[in-house]
């Protein structure tokens, strides 16, 4: 029952699942490192019946992880920067400030990935490892979906340029405190979906993680 009566109830009717789309046609336009398919579909309607059949492109990415490196006992951040191809035409750099990143392949789950990451971009021995969010970043054109974490490190000694060079890898690692991080996000540097999400999680939680120090 709604707790407003001006407020519609999501879950009086039966949600929509995938068996209430038709796909008539899926063809692919390339395939490199990611996919790109066209989709001929139609769909069923909230006032009934179905729609005109439509094309939808869709990008197919791997899924993907995310994970904010957090001292809690130097109350300090760890991010990662590099270039990204699609912020080329950024006003201020294509070079970006982030979590560490990376793709979930098979046979793998987001929390060995995360691991992996943040000893391959950062050097960081991962502790306690927090799962905050799943979510899809574009849904509308892209069926990538991501699990961002936040974990617990020692950031002693971390610093550096670290990546794999067959995968063309150029990561600068930065130690910062969380008021500069904080800043940096203010002022627009942290401009990126992993980070802003991270970063409120972490305001509300981090008073909690130091003091379980």
């Amino acid at each position: 029952m709604s707790d407003s009566p001006d407020v519609p109830d999501l879950f009086a009717a039966a949600p929509f699942t995938a068996v209430d789309v038709d796909l008539l046609e899926r063809r692919c336009l390339h395939q490199g490192f990611f996919r790109l398919e066209a989709l001929q579909l139609r769909h069923r309607l909230f006032k009934g019946g179905w729609s005109s059949t439509m094309t939808r492109e869709v990008h197919h990415r791997h899924d993907a992880v995310g994970v904010l490196l957090y001292d809690a006992q130097r109350d300090a951040v760890v991010l990662v920067e590099q270039f990204r191809a699609g912020a080329l035409n950024d006003p201020v750099s294509p070079w970006k400030l982030e979590v560490v990143a990376g793709l979930v392949e098979r046979g793998e789950s987001p929390a060995e990935v995360a691991r992996r990451e943040s000893l391959e971009e950062a050097n960081a021995l991962v502790g306690e490892l927090i799962e905050l969010h799943a979510y899809y970043p574009s849904p509308g054109a892209c069926d990538e979906r991501v699990t961002l974490f936040c974990g617990l490190v020692d950031s002693e000694g971390l610093g550096g340029v670290h990546g794999l060079d067959e995968e063309h890898e150029d990561i600068r690692v930065h130690v910062l405190p969380f008021g500069r991080a904080w800043e940096l996000l203010q002022a627009g540097r942290l401009d990126n979906a992993m980070c802003l999400i991270a970063f409120h999680w972490l305001a509300v939680e981090r008073a909690s993680l130091r003091a379980r120090r």
